[in-house]
């Protein structure tokens, strides 16, 4: 089950996030690493560490608190309320609650410990690193900042592995955009990237590159090719080939690809927030 917030503005970049309370926050106050932890559970075991450093000119305070999540196919990045797959039932880490001092930095460390009962999968969850600061809005009244940054931390139990395959290619119609649906059929999370090139006939259109995008166990997700941009001529209407390559674990494992995409007659687009 998906939580929804009517007053968080959620947006991942691979993943990292920043939630804000208001349009103008202030600028971030620490800093975040790694972003993404990924290990393997050896005896039910697996472990991981954050680094959390105060980039600003006054002491911080942080809480640290964890919450399950997915990617769903057109939206990305997902807080949920309940999943199997969910890693806080077994997650330790600690503090908690950190006050760090101006320019530097402190340690999260995270454990998990799994019930050997658990069935072999992928346990996944968000360590949210949140900060609360004051600022001025334009009336020139305080108001409190919340800002938060999210390391995803994805443990993999038992010999398991990504599978994915491209399941073909359409035309956003909201946002002009051509984009690419790629499933995984496996037990674990690929992080995939992917090289393109868009024909018609035998006239290349375009190449270009998706940086790596996460894709969880049994499920799709469609994957924006950032084209056309804003720049870029607007695409004639008709039948298109786009080929190229899926790129995943560490450049280890490659799946070429070569599907047919049909360009509608444009329409005006959607308003976009």
């Amino acid at each position: 089950m998906i939580k929804k917030s009517w007053f968080s503005h959620l947006a991942f970049g691979l993943t990292l996030s920043t939630l804000t309370l208001f349009p103008n926050p202030a600028k971030a106050q620490v800093s975040v690493s790694p972003l993404i932890i990924e290990s393997k559970a050896e005896r039910g075991q697996a472990q991981g560490m954050i680094t959390i450093t105060n980039t600003s000119n006054d002491i911080t305070r942080v809480r640290v608190y964890a919450q399950p999540f997915t990617y769903s196919r057109d939206n990305g990045f997902q807080i949920l309320s309940s999943t199997p797959t969910d890693l806080t039932k077994y997650l330790q880490f600690s503090p908690r609650e950190l006050t760090i001092k101006p320019r530097e930095s402190r340690r999260v460390r995270l454990i998990t410990r799994l019930a050997p009962s658990l069935p072999d999968g992928e346990y996944r969850a968000v360590i949210f690193n949140e900060t609360l600061t004051e600022a001025k809005n334009p009336q020139g009244n305080n108001v409190a900042l919340v800002a938060r940054i999210g390391v995803t931390f994805y443990v993999r139990k038992g010999n398991i592995f990504p599978n994915l395959e491209v399941a073909g290619a359409s035309f956003n119609q909201d946002i002009k955009q051509i984009q690419l649906l790629v499933k995984n059929n496996g037990e674990a999370t690929a992080r995939t990237g992917v090289n393109w090139i868009l024909k018609q006939g035998d006239k290349e259109i375009k190449t270009g590159k998706i940086d790596p995008n996460s894709i969880v166990p049994d499920s799709e997700r469609n994957l924006l090719l950032n084209y056309p941009g804003k720049d870029d001529p607007t695409l004639t209407p008709g039948e298109y080939q786009l080929s190229g390559e899926l790129i995943w674990e560490n450049n280890q494992q490659k799946l070429p690809f070569n599907v047919n995409i049909s360009i509608p007659k444009m329409t005006p687009a959607s308003n976009q927030k």
